[in-house]
């Protein structure tokens, strides 16, 4: 559903001369996280990521063991979709793939920074036993809107590595792919470490602060 989605609204966006606009295309993919994390997330844990499930693997929220096994569905959903949406609208496939409009740095630095921003929000509500489980969809699709909102006419907002990879392979257009394979794991590892670290930090401060209140006593 999330490929087809995100790269059904600007493939659409080309066929009929700009009908669904940035906002059109953010919504496409933001509607999409969310609405699967909220009808399967409690099932699969909703990996729609390949950056996502690396980062959760390496800060220890996943088995490294079953990685390879989500990866590869991932990419097989991706590029399934990706060659339905070809046999359907084949002149304008080239719509759904991202290419940057800006250069190769700072395409990087952007998906980076985006992919960073969104696993920090897939830590806080997906690891975190204080935040509301319930909203986790609206969070993470919410945040997947707005990234593509702040970056999209500059890179596509991808933040997902088969985002690229299913449409580049059914529109047979591979450059730069590499930004988007690169970029989002930097971002999400990151994001993960970061998050675990601010939770560390503030259980650390919680803990020294009992430990004064109890020596008052």
């Amino acid at each position: 559903m999330l490929i087809f989605a995100a790269a059904a609204g600007p493939i659409l966006d080309q066929k009929y001369n700009g009908i669904e606009t940035l906002i059109g295309n953010a919504a496409c993919s933001g509607l999409a996280v969310m609405i699967i994390v909220l009808s399967v997330g409690h099932i699969s844990g909703a990996h729609l990521n390949p950056a996502v499930t690396l980062a959760f693997a390496a800060n220890k929220h996943f088995p490294w063991a079953q990685v390879p096994v989500y990866i590869a569905a991932q990419v097989t959903g991706s590029v399934s979709a990706a060659f339905l949406l070809k046999a359907v609208y084949h002149p304008f496939m080239s719509g759904g793939v991202n290419v940057p409009s800006v250069g190769i740095w700072q395409a990087l630095v952007l998906e980076s920074v985006a992919s960073f921003f969104l696993m920090f929000v897939i830590t806080a509500v997906a690891t975190d036993a204080r935040a509301v489980g319930e909203m986790a969809g609206l969070a993470i699709g919410g945040t997947v809107m707005l990234d593509i909102l702040i970056i999209g006419p500059a890179t596509g907002g991808s933040m997902n590595p088969v985002r690229t990879l299913g449409p580049a392979l059914a529109a047979g257009r591979y450059h730069p792919i590499w930004i988007y394979m690169v970029a989002p794991p930097l971002g999400t590892v990151t994001g993960a470490a970061i998050y675990a670290l601010t939770k560390l930090r503030e259980e650390e401060n919680q803990q020294l602060q009992c430990c004064r209140r109890c020596c008052r006593r």
